[in-house]
C-alpha cells in the first residue's frame, strides 16, 4: 500500500496534514513549537475524504456517489466511517413487505436530481423518456445509449440517496443477451447507477433479463405500455384491456420475476390488471397510469411540476399525470419580467453589479485607452463615471 503526506491547511502553529491512500485522506493536526519541532497532538476525524482529482482538495464523504453501499473502510479495513443513507435495494424490499408505498421520479438532469433528492424521493428513474420532454422528439426511440449515459452521470452527480434507476435505450439490449450485459456493464461503469431497467417480457427480453440478473446488475422490469414497442403496438396505447391481454401482461411479469427482476414497472394498464399484477408477484410494482392498488407510483418530474407550457407538449402529456404544482406559468412570468426589465434597462442595477473598481483604477484604465489611441472610447466611459477626474 502505497502512502504520501500533503499539506492541507496551515493556521497558526498548526499544520493540517492528509495521509493519502488508495485516493483518500486520514486528517491529522500537528503543532509548531518554537524549536522548529513538531508533534503529532491527535487525529482530528478518523473518516476517510475522497481526494479531488488536482490533488488539492477533499470534499465529505457524504457528498461522492459509491458503487458500493458500504464505505470503503468497511471493505478493506480502517478507521470507522459513517455510513451512508443510501436507500437500497435492501429498503426497497423493507418498504415493500411492510406495505408502504413507494416513491419514484422520473428526472433527467442534475438540477432535478437535486430536488428530487431534497424531496426524500425512495426511487429516481433516468427514463428514455428525456427523448421527448428534454430533446423534443415525438418517442423514445432516438436516444442513444452515449445519449442517456451523458443523463446517467448528470443525475448521480446531483442525487446520492434514492435508488437511481438507468432505462436501457432502444437498441442497446434486444439483439441479444450479450449485448443487454455489455450495455449494462458499460452504463455502471461510467455512471454509478444502481440498476437498469428494460421493457418488454417476451422470451428474448426476459432470456436478457435472466443474463442481466446473472451477471450481477440489478433489474427492474417494465411491462403493460412499452413506449419503445409503439411501431408494433400502433402508437402510445393502454394495453391490457381484455382478457386475454390482461392475461399477457401477467405472464410477462411473472417471467420476469422469475428471470431475476427486483421490482416491475406496470404502465398504462387498467386497475383490475394491476390489481391481480401486485398479487400475483412477490417483488414491488410501480404504477404509471395503472391505478392505486401497485406497490408504489412514479411520475415525470416535469409532468407533476406543471412545467411545460407548450401546446405540443401539452398534447402528449398523459392524461394519468396529475399536476401536483403548475411551475411553468411561474417560470413563463419570470422569463417575461426578465425581457422587460432588460429592455426597458433597469436590470442590472446596483444590486446586481457588485464587481467594482477603486476611482484611482478607473483613471488609469481610462489614461491607458488614450494612450492606446482609443480616445472614443474613453470618453464614453468618462460619461458614465463622471466622479473620475480628468
Amino acid at each position: 500500500m502505497v502512502f504520501s503526506w500533503r499539506l492541507l491547511k496551515i493556521q497558526k502553529s498548526q499544520l493540517q496534514l492528509g495521509l493519502v491512500t488508495r485516493g483518500f485522506q486520514y486528517l491529522t493536526s500537528v503543532t509548531l513549537t518554537n524549536s522548529n519541532k513538531y508533534s503529532i497532538n491527535r487525529t482530528i476525524n478518523s473518516t476517510k475524504y475522497p481526494v479531488c482529482s488536482n490533488g488539492n482538495s477533499f470534499v465529505s464523504s457524504e457528498s461522492r456517489r459509491a458503487n458500493s453501499n458500504l464505505p470503503e473502510d468497511t471493505v478493506y479495513g480502517g478507521p470507522v466511517s459513517p455510513k451512508l443513507k443510501r436507500f437500497t435495494l435492501k429498503e426497497l424490499k423493507s418498504k415493500y413487505e411492510k406495505g408502504i408505498p413507494i416513491t419514484m421520479v422520473t428526472a433527467y438532469d442534475y438540477p432535478s436530481a437535486v430536488h428530487v433528492e431534497r424531496a426524500g424521493v425512495d426511487v429516481l428513474l433516468v427514463g428514455d423518456s428525456v427523448a421527448m420532454v428534454v430533446h423534443g422528439h415525438d418517442s423514445t426511440l432516438p436516444v442513444t445509449l452515449d445519449h442517456m449515459i451523458m443523463h446517467f452521470q448528470a443525475v448521480t452527480r446531483g442525487a446520492n440517496r434514492p435508488l437511481i434507476v438507468a432505462d436501457l435505450p432502444f437498441g442497446s439490449y434486444e439483439e441479444s443477451p450479450e449485448l443487454a450485459v455489455q450495455s449494462a456493464v458499460r452504463i455502471l461503469k461510467e455512471s454509478r447507477v444502481d440498476c437498469v431497467k428494460m421493457e418488454g417480457g417476451g422470451p428474448k427480453r426476459v432470456a436478457a433479463a435472466h443474463a442481466l440478473c446473472q451477471a450481477g446488475v440489478a433489474v427492474m422490469g417494465h411491462v403493460g405500455l412499452t413506449p419503445q414497442s409503439i411501431s408494433a403496438l400502433g402508437g402510445f396505447r393502454p394495453q391490457g384491456r381484455t382478457a386475454k391481454g390482461a392475461v399477457q401482461v401477467l405472464e410477462h411479469a411473472l417471467a420476469l420475476q422469475e428471470a431475476g427482476c427486483f421490482a416491475m414497472v406496470l404502465e398504462c394498464v387498467p386497475a383490475a390488471v394491476s390489481k391481480a399484477v401486485t398479487a400475483a408477484l412477490t417483488i414491488p410494482t410501480i404504477g404509471i397510469g395503472a391505478g392505486p392498488h401497485c406497490s408504489g407510483q412514479v411520475l415525470v418530474y416535469h409532468d407533476l411540476l406543471g412545467m411545460m407550457q407548450h401546446p405540443h407538449y401539452k398534447a402528449v402529456t398523459p392524461k394519468f399525470s396529475k399536476q401536483f404544482v403548475e411551475v411553468g406559468p411561474l417560470i413563463a412570468e419570470g422569463l417575461e419580467r426578465f425581457c422587460q426589465e432588460v429592455e426597458q434597462k433597469s436590470f442590472p442595477g446596483p444590486a446586481h453589479t457588485p464587481y467594482k473598481m477603486k476611482p484611482q483604477e478607473i483613471q488609469d484604465f481610462l489614461d491607458l485607452l488614450q494612450k492606446c489611441g482609443h480616445v472614443d472610447v474613453a470618453e464614453k466611459v468618462s460619461e458614465t463615471f463622471p466622479y473620475v477626474t480628468e
